[in-house]
């Protein structure tokens, strides 16, 4: 009678979990739970400016905004070379996936705005 009832139970989380995963899906809710996902996001909701060699070495490296948009969405923020503490503004460094895995920026993220002060090629 226990496995029966525990059976029922996990049957019920199962279909419970799939509806839950498509609801949330339609509402394109974001879960930045995780430090990267959290840096990530307080990047890409601020104004964003590209300083003048940012702007350089997107010209000479053929790098548009779209591709910046992509790596600040999936990219990793290596901690170890970035000044989160730094005042007044915090300074990271986001590396790209996938294609854009060889794509390192350099942001200094203020209260209001993030600017992209580097485009680095690796």
């Amino acid at each position: 009678m226990l496995i029966k009832r525990i059976f029922y139970y996990l049957i019920g989380v199962f279909i419970s979990a799939i509806g839950v995963y498509f609801f949330w899906q339609k509402k394109k809710a974001t879960f930045d739970y995780g430090m990267d996902a959290r840096t990530l996001k307080t990047i890409r909701i601020r104004k964003r400016i590209y300083s003048e060699n940012a702007q350089k070495a997107m010209l000479e490296f053929n790098i548009d905004t779209l591709k910046i948009a992509t790596i600040l969405n999936d990219g990793d923020v290596n901690f170890g070379q970035s000044k989160p503490r730094q005042k007044p503004c915090a300074e990271y460094h986001v590396t790209g996936k996938k294609e854009l895995k060889k794509v390192s920026l350099r942001i200094t993220r203020c209260d209001s705005t993030a600017t992209v002060e580097k485009v680095i090629m690796n």
